[in-house]
């Protein structure tokens, strides 16, 4: 291998560490947002169930 080889390889290397850092990042931002709205979202829910009730009522 040549020089400019090996800094191809680690540049397609460090691409690949970036990209699967960010989507790390990306999923783990993505949970945590799930997670604290959880709480919000079953009280609209909820809510939704009550007017429909009312409604068929």
């Amino acid at each position: 291998m040549t020089t400019e080889e090996q800094k191809s390889d680690k540049f397609w290397l460090v691409v690949g560490a970036i990209t699967l850092t960010l989507v790390t990042v990306l999923v783990l931002v993505k949970k945590n947002e799930d997670d604290k709205f959880a709480p919000i979202k079953q009280q609209l829910d909820e809510e939704v169930q009550q007017m429909n009730i009312r409604v068929l009522n």
